[in-house]
């Protein structure tokens, strides 16, 4: 569940004509009254992230698990085909000496491996929310902007700082605080 404040403290409601009414939009609703907006959706429950990973979890809590125990490798196919290239996969998910390396073991991938798959799945699908298609999410995530020193958002995927960055940056897009 994500919190956003509105801006309460000063009286100025973002829509003055609905003071106190719950404001609807896909997946997530706020009350000016109380200056509270939160998403609706459960990242382990979310139909596409689990499209993403080849697992569905029922609650975030086995989504915990299933990353502590580590995904299998299948998984990283999967993120090809949901559009992501080998070169996005080696430099933000697993290198291919790696990769090949836990083929030829038959093991899966470790939970700092899973985690990042799934933070990656997390971060392309609600780019996708936000731009309305895979393309225009694919293509944000791989344009470097000068805000993140000329890096892309899809590089600052390989740890949590980056992903929450990143997710930030979405949802201020989302709300026409970012561009």
């Amino acid at each position: 569940m994500l919190l956003l404040l509105c801006h309460r403290q000063t009286g100025n409601y973002p829509f003055p004509g609905l003071k106190g009414e719950i404001l609807r939009r896909p997946g997530h609703f706020a009350s000016p009254i109380c200056g509270i907006m939160y998403l609706e959706v459960s990242m382990a429950t979310n139909p596409k992230v689990f499209s993403f990973i080849g697992v569905k979890p029922m609650s975030d809590l086995e989504l915990v698990n299933l990353t502590e125990k580590g995904l299998p490798l299948a998984t990283i196919d999967r993120l090809k085909k949901h559009g992501l290239t080998f070169t996005e996969i080696s430099d933000v998910v697993i290198s291919p000496r790696t990769l090949k390396h836990r083929k030829s073991r038959k093991e899966t991938l470790s939970n700092t491996e899973t985690e990042r798959v799934v933070r990656v799945a997390r971060i392309v699908e609600l780019a996708e929310q936000v731009f309305g298609s895979r393309a225009k999410a694919l293509l944000w995530l791989r344009s470097a902007d000068d805000r993140l020193s000329n890096r892309t958002p899809m590089r600052l995927l390989v740890n949590e700082p980056g992903g929450r960055l990143v997710e930030n940056m979405l949802w201020q897009i989302d709300e026409g605080v970012y561009s």
